[in-house]
């Protein structure tokens, strides 16, 4: 009997579909590609292609947020000047043509200068510490350089109406020419890249330029230190 019953039970166990073990597959879960993915981070961008390329389409959003976390930040270009020759003038050259508005609204031009030296000096701001202290010096030696026959033109890109206060505050007996829209700068090249506590930016380079009565350039002195600076201009104007 119980050999009866062992038979029977060996015939169903055969009709039993047999059993196969294999490996479990490696699921990707969006957390797991994301672990995956800040691992390899700091490695070459196609290491974070290649984790994404493995992980489930749920994924996929958390590997994007990690390839951008570690592409190269975008570095801005510094913003381009008006079109300039690159401060090319020197000593001998010829003064380029130009025309201005000074404080009182009258208009000034290289043709209207033509016959007598001049000094023509480029500054940053009007009212400003370094800017009122070169003002100031030139003010103070405007009889010394009209006794010598030379006339002094300040230039800065601030307005006409800025200039007629910053003369007036500070009695300033000379032209100031409204540079508003960077002509004069970029022609006698002193519109320059600067830079300050590692900021860079374009402005004026303080900068002065002894002119001769036949409209060529004498002397100049570029990234002016203001100290001392007016003396050194009127020991060359004595040498004209």
């Amino acid at each position: 009997m119980a050999a009866s019953k062992s038979k029977a039970s060996s015939k169903k166990a055969s009709k039993q579909p047999a059993v196969v073990a294999s490996a479990p597959k490696r699921v990707v879960t969006a957390t797991r590609a994301k672990k995956q993915a800040t691992k390899v981070s700091m490695s070459k961008p196609s290491a974070v292609a290649e984790v994404g390329a493995s992980a489930k389409p749920g994924a996929s959003k958390a590997i994007k947020k990690v390839a951008k976390r570690a592409a190269p930040p975008t570095v801005k270009a510094a913003k381009v000047p008006p079109a300039t020759n690159g401060g090319g003038l020197t000593v001998g050259d010829t003064v380029p043509a130009f025309e201005a508005i000074d404080q009182n609204g009258s208009v000034v031009s290289s043709a209207s200068l033509s016959g007598a030296p001049y000094v023509i000096y480029f500054y940053p701001k009007d009212d400003t510490p370094g800017c009122t202290t070169e003002a100031c010096g030139f003010r103070d030696e405007t009889a010394v350089f009209a006794e010598r026959g030379v006339k002094i033109l300040g230039v800065s890109p601030d307005s006409q109406a800025s200039h007629a206060r910053f003369a007036q505050k500070y009695g300033l007996g000379f032209t100031l020419l409204a540079d508003t829209e960077k002509k004069l700068v970029t022609a006698f090249g002193v519109w320059k890249l600067k830079q300050n506590y590692g900021r860079e930016y374009w402005g004026v380079e303080r900068s002065t330029f002894l002119v001769d009565a036949a409209g060529k350039i004498a002397k100049q002195w570029r990234g002016v230190k203001v100290a001392g600076h007016v003396p050194s201009v009127l020991e060359a104007v004595n040498q004209l």
